[in-house]
């Protein structure tokens, strides 16, 4: 778990290699020697897949079709927070972020999650705005869970459901509290598999987030032997799907020897999890650089080559000895340091690069999506819509083949173009810029951003659903509308257009007023009349007047300007023949909308001088 400091209660520093576990039983339980599988071709794992539930062989996990799959996937946290939802969504559309992840190249979501949710808690920070996230107004957190599986799964991406906390104040380092006790962890769990079961969108569930001292692997003590709840948990969810994956992560300590939180598997070779199902389970490591913590391995004078051998050592020999699949459920950093960079370069090659092994690999999400997490950062920079290329660059090589008939980046046979995008509207302006916003487009893979032209020259372009236009001069008037693209190079039709006016060049000779007066009202509809008036000390040369609707109002027809809605805010913009307005001056245009009954909203006005 990385999380902003608010949400965050900072681990201490892992114990050094010399920590010991007390009255640690000696494993009695014999694993029989296994052969390491030879790599696939990666031709073969390169072909699409991922059909259906998954099951495991070996070291492998297969689709329904027993399609080899490599899960390439990031992490996507607030669920688990005070906030009961996926955060970002106080920026951004969450199906546009969604197709994002995918335009990336990532098939798969870790969403993590805390018991609280299922007390019927209420989401709290998404914006509604401009139409976003429109079909999430009023729902639970669970409802919005059932949102975001949902629309994943439609676009060919798969979910884990990731236990991350008991409740939504702190990590625990067992799988309990005196708050949530075993009982009430194994109820929600079913709970989840019974939610979604024969939704294949879900194919695992990860029963809890990097456990830690005082648990323990194999030790028998039924209060902290971590591997024996795993088991019970396990068995509870299979019991009600029996189709889904089972993703057990390990704990901090094994026979003294100590890692991350989560991330020492060593006790797997004499103590396997054993589940009433056969070939469901993956055993998950966490690993992280500098910036959360540090270690020993990174000042040995070897670094970085000796991190293949700590690898092998705490997990990773579970896959070489063809035991099990293994996910790196959680890796990350900022960045910031030479010893980090090397880092991650050296762990991205021993997940071993797609292009050479394929889906003989190991499996992984990266943490995280959020740029919010404290110690790590994320994919996304802080507007929660541009990409950080340098560090998504470095997952280039172990990235996957979308699921699904999806894309991972590459169009392959695709000629489908994405739908129009819909709703354009100028959100703010300036002297020097216009902002714009859009509701996202669909398409048969996923959207990879889109080409906002103003006029018939291309302004930029955006990988979310807004934008804004700087550079522009003052006083003046420009048209824009939206093209969306997907991986493949198809393009959308273009966008409604849309015209906005830079305000005044400034020294207060510009502004204006806008008042509305409801000129008859008949309950199922209106008619309205807005007045503009120059308060400046010039004409101007346009105006535009915008507004949002406190209920459900949709305007259906306006004379002398021009209008775009989208969802409650309207903007409208003169016609050609009343922009000039004079100083002191007044002009008007009116409108019909429905319902009726609006009240009256709050217009602010813009002058171009």
């Amino acid at each position: 778990m990385r999380h902003p400091p608010v949400f965050r209660v900072r681990r201490a520093l892992v114990a050094l290699l010399t920590a010991a576990v007390a009255a640690l039983v000696p494993f009695t339980v014999a694993v029989p020697a296994r052969a390491a599988a030879a790599p696939s071709s990666p031709s073969s794992a390169a072909a699409v897949s991922g059909a259906g539930y998954w099951h495991t062989e070996g070291r492998r996990i297969l689709d329904a079709q027993n399609q080899p799959v490599r899960m390439a996937g990031i992490n996507w946290f607030g669920f688990e927070t005070s906030n009961y939802v996926a955060h970002g969504l106080w920026s951004r559309d969450y199906k546009s972020m969604t197709d994002q992840m995918k335009s990336l190249g990532y098939n798969t979501i870790r969403l993590p999650y805390s018991d609280d949710i299922f007390k019927g808690t209420q989401p709290n920070g998404i914006s509604y705005a401009n139409g976003m996230n429109a079909d999430l107004q009023g729902l639970n957190s669970l409802q919005v869970m059932d949102k975001i599986v949902n629309y994943a799964g439609s676009i060919g991406l798969k979910v884990v459901l990731d236990r991350h906390r008991p409740d939504s104040s702190a990590q625990s380092a067992l799988w309990y509290t005196s708050a949530v006790p075993e009982t009430t962890w194994i109820t929600d769990l079913k709970a989840l598999a019974t939610r979604y079961q024969g939704n294949t969108a879900v194919v695992g569930i990860d029963l809890h987030n990097e456990p830690h001292d005082p648990a323990c692997w194999g030790c028998g003590d039924t209060s902290t032997d971590w591997r024996l709840a795993a088991e019970r948990a396990g068995n509870a969810v299979l019991s009600v799907n029996p189709s889904l994956l089972i993703f057990v992560e390990g704990v901090q300590t094994v026979n003294g020897q100590s890692t991350w939180w989560g991330g020492n598997l060593a006790g797997v070779a004499a103590a396997p999890v054993r589940l009433s199902v056969a070939n469901r389970v993956v055993y998950s490591a966490h690993d992280y650089a500098t910036s959360v913590a540090q270690q020993p391995w990174f000042s040995d004078p070897s670094f970085p080559a000796n991190m293949p051998a700590v690898w092998d050592k705490y997990w990773g020999y579970i896959f070489k000895q063809n035991i099990a699949p293994v996910w790196l459920g959680e890796f990350g950093t900022t960045l910031q340091s030479t010893v980090d960079q090397k880092w991650l370069a050296a762990l991205v090659d021993y997940l071993r690069p797609t292009s050479t092994y394929g889906a003989d690999s190991f499996n992984w999400t990266f943490w995280s999506w959020n740029p919010n997490s404290g110690d790590t950062g994320g994919i996304l920079k802080d507007d929660w819509q541009t990409v950080d290329t340098v560090k998504d660059g470095y997952l280039a090589s172990i990235k996957s083949p979308g699921f699904g008939g999806g894309g991972g980046g590459g169009g392959g046979g695709d000629t489908t173009a994405p739908s129009t995008p819909a709703g354009l509207a100028v959100t703010g302006t300036t002297a020097s810029s216009v902002s714009l916003s859009w509701s996202a487009s669909t398409d048969d893979t996923a959207v990879s951003g889109y080409d906002i032209y103003r006029g018939a020259t291309k302004a930029g372009e955006a990988t979310g659903t807004t934008f804004t236009d700087t550079g522009l001069t003052a006083g003046t008037r420009y048209d824009y509308t939206v093209q969306a693209r997907d991986a493949a190079g198809n393009t959308s039709p273009a966008s409604a257009s849309v015209s906005a006016t830079t305000s005044g060049a400034g020294g207060g000779s510009g502004g204006c007023t806008a008042t509305y007066k409801v000129s008859s009202d008949w309950g199922s509809g209106f008619n309205a009349d807005v007045t503009v008036t120059n308060t400046g000390s010039t004409t101007t040369k346009s105006w535009q007047v915008t507004w949002e609707w406190q209920g459900a109002q949709t305007i259906s027809g306006m004379w002398n300007a021009s209008y775009t809605q989208a969802g409650k805010a309207v903007t409208a913009n003169n016609a050609d023949h009343n922009g000039a307005i004079a100083a002191g001056a007044s002009t008007g245009f009116g409108f019909s909308a429905a319902p009726g009954g609006a009240g009256t909203p709050v217009l602010s006005c813009r002058a171009g001088s």
